[in-house]
């Protein structure tokens, strides 16, 4: 990147700060005009007596020619505001595509960084330098030619209009100017110094955060937030000074400019005055002087303040960018390049005095020496810390050895791009990396190299996508676009669409991952339109689901199904009511209460004060029964409408309220004992709250609260239809279309057992996989457990068939009895390749063909054949 953000905007913004620089200058003329013609208006017009006045050719009278002067004042101020409008719209534009490219060229450096430097970098530093630092180097960016001139020119132009005037009131104009260019500078630069403090610690601020948000389990399991909570006080402190500081000396720098500006009119007063009464100058140049001078403290203003603007962002972008290349940065054409041709992998991987050192010069490797035949398959031992990790990524090209050669088929790994790399060689290291994103697109993130076929967007969107790639391609971000089909099957040998999923099955298969899919997919919702088919299949094994429940007696005790015309027993009185899944927040259970269509229904049907009762008397149970248990006790769970938090509240709520009176309690008490009923369920409580009466009355909600649902909430719930499937609730409860019935013995292990043998029958379990393949795994893959992690990584790993796998501790998760089975699956699937596993277990070493010990960043142990073996091959 550009060391200066001056030459990052000569470099890719120079023909638009053009454009700007002519539109600016195009102005001028316009605004000259509009400063001379107040003194036409006051001397012709208003001061001189004749009848019939010149406009432009044609004879006019005093007031036409007043009225002509005034319309063409008008069109002036017009045409200067259409000028200014348009400078501002389009530098604002050049901002924001500046922007754009900035934040994108900080990315693409980020991809950059070699790895060791990222133990080093904190998340939260990186996140707050792209979004918020840059921010206001992007506006910069849009006004860095455009202010200077247009507010610079506007300033010269006024100027000069007065110096026409009179001379001695144009130096009366600049004659503070000299001190105010002395001052600012010399408090802009002690602002400046203060900016970059704050920057260095807001980041710190930033980190400080990121670190509290990642380890707040342990935090509180330590009892150590109010530790944190000081830490952050502190942290803040720093802040709170700093600004106050550059608070003091903003405000000062305004107090000088504000004072002078205020000056200047003393002298055009005194000395215009004094002027117009010797008759050296006339009154319209007295009032034009006075009328440019008022629109000169805006430019001027505007430049001083564009230039504590230009010094904060120089120390800004300053600041980011060095941050942005460390040393050792992988050259960008190696991630870029695509192979000229290809590359087979032979011979042997050979490291030739390998030597990688930490950043305090001591040795991770030291002068390694080994060679891996291809193919063949190798474990590396050791203790933790011996070298392993550093060994299986310098072999796996990640890391560059700081002196030495890594080679794989005789060529330099260094000098390979990430193209054949990634492609050929695939590394799974500890802890994996899982995205936010769905299994699926985590699964497949090794076969998404570059678009195998380009997007084609509707008929209708054609015009705006094109638009769009013409404003990708102008803010150099970038070329292929998100959208297209980026999955390149052909890695995974697949050559026809209906093997693809097969394939995803197997390698889950393989690497036992397919039971915790098909558990997601049973849980999952089906929303998207590749799953049309799959929707009518479900509901054929529903109705398969009915039959078996309507023909087995013992079955058919497990299920109350849902029914229309009948009250479920064994769900909440919310799904009752609403007969339904909610599809968005509008209905959640937590927020019935208090919705203001809901409150209608219930007041409609004359149930809301009944509720209200059975919420007290839903509390007050909840009172006694919770008043001497711990917060951790099983009845929390079983009553699961009240924390152990809002005993107190309730307790306290209980003691004020009259079962006769509840209108007298406020609107929050109320709403407080309306929320409670929707989470009961008649089966599981077993209060007798709920009355054959009242189910009757929320049977009559139900059909009102459906019959007169507003359209903008239509779409907010899918009703329970037996004919229809439900998009808004998951695979299983569509299968089942009902609830577990409570108490009865085993209910929810045979339901289940019951649905997943229907699926089987169906020939539906590699479906259901498929929706699975839809879990979004969370920040970080937090939704899913660590072995399951392990599992995704290693699948991703295996799908595109590397001719070399490297992987190190990658079974370090799963279950200990597992891991042989494991490691012997993942070797068989790659019979015939590379395998190269840092086993944190010496007894799985027997697996391997070759086994050497790492110990202290040297191998202490095996591999002395090979290793001598590489210097007579490369002679020969």
């Amino acid at each position: 990147m550009e060391p200066t953000i001056f030459g990052y905007i000569r470099r890719h913004s120079w023909k638009e700060q053009m454009i700007v620089l002519g539109l600016t200058l195009a102005s001028f003329p316009f605004l000259y005009w509009s400063l001379d013609l107040p003194k036409t208006i006051v001397n012709d017009a208003l001061g001189r007596a004749d009848q019939v006045h010149d406009f432009y050719g044609f004879e006019v009278d005093k007031f036409g020619y007043l009225f002509a002067l005034c319309g063409l004042f008008l069109v002036l101020v017009l045409i200067n505001g259409i000028f200014k409008y348009i400078i501002n719209v389009y530098a604002g534009l050049v901002a924001e595509r500046m922007l754009r490219r900035l934040r994108y060229d900080l990315y693409s450096q980020i991809l950059r960084f070699p790895l060791p430097h990222m133990k080093r970098v904190s998340s939260g530093e990186v996140v707050q330098m792209i979004n918020a630092e840059t921010e206001a180097l992007g506006g910069y960016i849009g006004t860095a030619l455009q202010i200077p001139a247009y507010q610079g020119g506007t300033l010269l132009v006024i100027l000069v209009f007065i110096f026409v005037q009179d001379p001695v009131l144009g130096l009366a104009a600049i004659a503070l100017y000299p001190i105010q260019a002395y001052l600012i500078p010399k408090l802009q630069r002690r602002v400046n110094q203060l900016g970059k403090q704050r920057i260095r610690q807001v980041r710190r601020l930033a980190d400080r955060i990121s670190e509290t948000v990642s380890g707040v389990r342990d935090l509180r399991a330590n009892d150590a937030t109010q530790y944190e909570r000081a830490r952050m006080s502190t942290e803040l402190s720093v802040v709170y000074y700093i600004r106050y500081r550059i608070y003091i000396l903003k405000f000062m720098i305004k107090f000088i400019n504000n004072f002078f500006a205020q000056i200047a009119p003393f002298f055009f007063f005194s000395i215009g005055g004094y002027l117009v009464l010797t008759g050296n100058i006339s009154l319209g140049a007295i009032v034009a002087v006075l009328s440019a001078h008022k629109d000169l403290s805006s430019p001027w203003r505007e430049l001083l303040d564009y230039y504590q603007l230009m010094q904060d962002v120089r120390i800004k972008y300053d600041q980011v960018v060095s941050q942005f290349q460390p040393r050792g940065q992988i050259d960008e054409r190696r991630q870029l390049d695509e192979p000229t041709a290809e590359l087979s992998f032979e011979g042997s991987i050979e490291a030739r005095g390998v030597v990688v050192r930490d950043d305090d010069g001591d040795a991770l490797l030291d002068n390694v020496t080994l060679a891996v035949p291809i193919p063949s398959t190798l474990a590396i031992l050791g203790p933790g810390g011996g070298g392993r990790e550093e060994l299986t990524m310098v072999l796996a090209g990640l890391i560059p050895p700081d002196s030495g050669r890594v080679t794989i088929g005789g060529h330099d790994l260094t000098q390979l791009p990430d193209s054949v790399l990634g492609r050929k060689m695939a590394f799974v290291g500890f802890p994996p990396f899982i995205g936010s994103d769905t299994i699926e697109d985590n699964l497949l993130m090794g076969l998404r190299h570059r678009p195998v076929r380009a997007y084609q967007p509707p008929p209708e969107e054609e015009k705006l996508y094109r638009r769009q790639l013409r404003d990708t391609e102008r803010a150099g971000n970038s070329p292929f676009d998100f959208r297209a089909d980026w999955v390149d099957w052909t890695l995974a040998g697949v050559t026809e669409e209906r093997e693809r999923l097969p394939v995803i099955v197997g390698i889950l298969e393989l690497i036992q991952l397919d039971a915790d899919v098909y558990m997601l997919g049973l849980r999952g919702t089906i929303r998207q339109d590749r799953f049309d088919d799959l929707r009518e299949r479900l509901l054929e094994v529903r109705a398969a689901m009915h039959e078996r429940l309507e023909t087995d007696e013992s079955l058919a005790r497990l299920v109350e199904r849902f029914d229309p015309e009948r009250y479920n027993s064994n769900a909440t009185l919310a799904e009752n009511l609403l007969f339904g899944a909610p599809r968005d927040d509008q209905f959640q259970i937590d927020r019935l209460a208090e919705h203001p269509y809901v409150r209608r229904v219930l007041d409609q049907v004359g149930i809301t004060d009944e509720l209200r009762r059975v919420g007290l008397a839903l509390a007050r149970t909840m009172v006694e029964l919770f008043a001497d248990l711990p917060p951790d006790h099983e009845y929390y769970q079983q009553f699961s409408f009240i924390r152990a938090e809002d005993l107190p509240d309730y307790q306290s709520l209980v003691a004020r309220a009259d079962p006769e009176a509840l209108d007298r309690l406020d609107q929050e008490d109320r709403q407080r004992l309306l929320a409670l009923p929707f989470r009961l369920i008649n089966s599981r409580h077993r209060l007798g709250l709920i009355t054959r009466e009242l189910e009757e009355k929320l049977l009559e909600a139900r059909k009102v609260f459906r019959e007169n649902l507003p359209p903008e909430y239509a779409a907010s719930v899918a009703f329970f239809e037996p004919d229809v499937f439900n998009d808004a609730a998951s695979v299983q409860d569509n299968v089942l279309f009902g609830k577990i019935a409570y108490g009865v013995a085993q209910a929810p292990v045979r339901v289940a057992t019951l649905i997943r043998q229907l699926l089987e029958e169906a020939g539906l379990r590699e479906r259901i996989i498929e929706v699975g393949l839809s879990f979004r795994c969370g920040p970080g893959g937090a939704r899913l457990s660590m072995a399951q992690r392990q599992k995704l990584a290693m699948a991703r790993a295996l799908i595109r068939r590397p001719a070399v796998l490297i992987l190190h501790e990658a079974l370090t998760a799963i279950d200990a009895a597992e891991q042989p089975a494991m490691a012997d699956r993942v070797l068989e699937a790659m019979a015939g390749r590379t395998v190269i596993w840092s086993l944190a277990r010496a007894d799985l070493a027997d697996k391997f063909q070759q086994a050497i010990m790492m110990d202290k960043g040297r191998i202490v142990d095996g591999g002395g054949q090979a290793a001598e073996a590489a210097p007579q091959e490369a002679d020969a």
